[in-house]
C-alpha cells in the first residue's frame, strides 16, 4: 500500500488557510474544511495540491473559495486531538460557553478561531454557502459521503457515485457538520480512504473538482476533465453507491480497554453473533446482520465501530415525499407525542404511551437527533432549519 507518510505537511508554514481563491463572477461561498482530526493528513495534501493548480485558473471560477486547516497543534503533532477530539464540540451550549471561559483548552481554541473566520464571511455572503468536511478512517474502507439527514444534503450529496451513509448525528455529539446543518447550510462530510494511503489524496482531490463543478463554482465548459474526475471516484466505490443508515454504534468510555480484531474493512457483511472486538476483556459479538462501518484501529477515539443498513429506495421516496408536504404537522395528533414549544422545532415522545411508534417512523419525517429524559423522548428535525430557499434555484436541487 503506497502510503503519504514522506508528504505529511508541517503546516506552521502554511497556518490555517490552505488556500483562498475569489473569483471573477459572483458564484457560492465554498469552504473545505480537512484535519479536522490530526491524525488525517490526507484531505491537508489534497487541498494544497488543487488549490495551487486552481490558482492558475482564476478568471474561470465564480464566487469563494476556502480551504481550511481543522486542528493545527494536533496536525503538527500528528494526533487525532490534543486534549479532546474537536469534530466533538460543536454543540451549542458548548459554543455559548467559549467566550465565558478564561482558559480554553487547545480544541476550543481552534474551535473559536475557525468560528470567528467562518461568520465573518458569512456575514457579508448572499450566495449559496457549502461546507465540505474531508477525513480519513484507521481502517480500511472504499470512499463515503457522511450526511446529516436533510433533504438539501440528500440531493447535493447523491450527485457524487460514492456511498452515503446517514444518520450519524443520531449517535455523536458535537460534530462539526451538525452545527452546520443546524444553521441550514449544506454540509456533508467525504471519508477518502485510510489515513496514510496515497489514494486517499487522489480521492480528496477527485471529490474537490467535482464539488466545485457541482456547485458551479466552475462551470461545465470550464472543466472538461470533471468525467475523469468522477470516474476515480466511481471505481474505487465499485458497486455500492447506494444509500444507507446507521443502525448501531459500540460506545468506548475514557477508561475502556477496546481493541478490534483484525480483518475487518467498512462496508463489509456480517451476520449477527460474528466476534467483532475485545471490550474490558469481553468477546463483543454483532448485534444484527448488516454490514461493518468505521471500525476502530487506532489508539485514541470513542466509537469502536458502527453497524449499517442500505435504505430501500422507496423509503427513500416516501420519505422526501412526506417532508415535502410537511405531514409532520400532524404526529401531535398521535398519543403520546406532542411539540415542545410552539416553534414546533422538537418533537417530545412519550415512551409509554407512543411505544408502538419504532425509531424508522420518525426517521420517515428527518427526526433523528434523539435525547432521552426519563420516560420522555425528544427528537429534532433538520428540514425545518434547512435554508432551502438559498439553495433554490441551484442546478442540483
Amino acid at each position: 500500500m503506497e502510503t503519504i507518510e514522506a508528504k505529511y505537511l508541517d503546516t506552521n508554514q502554511k497556518g490555517r488557510v490552505i488556500g483562498h481563491i475569489e473569483g471573477t463572477m459572483p458564484g457560492p461561498l465554498v469552504f473545505f474544511f480537512a484535519g479536522i482530526h490530526g491524525n488525517e493528513p490526507a484531505g491537508v495534501i489534497a487541498l494544497q495540491n488543487a488549490l495551487e493548480r486552481l490558482e492558475e485558473r482564476k478568471n474561470q471560477i465564480r464566487g469563494k473559495i476556502y480551504g481550511l486547516v481543522g486542528n493545527l497543534p494536533a496536525l503538527a503533532g500528528k494526533k487525532r486531538f490534543i486534549d479532546e477530539d474537536l469534530n466533538r464540540i460543536w454543540t451549542t451550549n458548548r459554543i455559548s460557553q467559549l467566550k465565558l471561559k478564561e482558559n480554553l483548552m487547545v480544541e476550543e481554541k481552534e474551535m473559536l478561531d475557525l468560528l470567528t473566520f467562518i461568520q465573518n464571511l458569512l456575514d457579508t455572503n448572499q450566495e449559496p454557502v457549502y461546507f465540505i468536511d474531508f477525513h480519513t478512517t484507521s481502517s480500511k474502507t472504499y470512499p463515503f459521503i457522511t450526511i446529516n439527514d436533510a433533504l438539501i444534503n440528500r440531493k447535493f450529496a447523491m450527485q457524487f457515485p460514492v456511498p452515503i451513509v446517514l444518520g450519524i448525528e443520531e449517535y455523536l455529539d458535537g460534530p462539526m457538520l451538525s452545527y452546520v446543518n443546524q444553521k441550514g447550510f449544506v454540509g456533508i462530510g467525504f471519508e477518502a480512504g485510510q489515513h496514510q494511503e496515497e489514494a486517499a489524496v487522489r480521492h480528496t482531490e477527485a471529490f474537490i473538482y467535482l464539488t466545485l463543478r457541482f456547485t458551479g463554482a466552475i462551470k461545465k465548459k470550464h472543466m472538461p476533465e470533471w468525467k475523469q474526475h468522477f470516474q476515480v471516484l466511481e471505481a474505487s466505490a465499485a458497486d455500492l453507491h447506494k444509500i444507507f443508515e446507521i443502525v448501531h454504534l459500540h460506545k468506548i468510555g475514557d477508561l475502556d480497554r477496546f481493541k478490534m480484531l483484525p480483518g475487518f474493512e467498512s462496508f463489509q457483511v456480517i451476520h449477527q453473533g460474528t466476534d467483532l472486538a475485545y471490550h474490558n476483556h469481553e468477546t463483543i459479538k454483532s448485534p444484527y446482520n448488516g454490514r461493518i462501518f468505521m471500525p476502530l484501529y487506532q489508539s485514541q477515539g470513542s466509537d469502536g465501530f458502527f453497524i449499517i443498513h442500505r435504505i430501500p429506495y422507496w423509503a427513500l421516496k416516501l420519505s422526501a415525499f412526506l417532508r415535502k408536504l410537511k405531514i409532520d404537522n400532524l404526529l401531535p395528533l398521535l398519543p403520546g407525542v406532542s411539540w415542545e414549544h410552539k416553534d414546533k422545532m422538537v418533537l417530545k415522545v412519550n415512551l409509554k404511551k407512543a411505544r408502538f411508534l419504532a425509531k424508522p417512523f420518525f426517521h420517515l419525517f428527518g427526526y433523528r437527533i434523539r435525547v432521552q429524559e426519563g420516560e420522555w423522548l425528544r427528537l429534532s428535525n433538520r428540514e425545518r432549519v434547512a435554508k432551502r430557499n438559498m439553495y433554490r434555484w441551484e442546478r442540483w436541487y
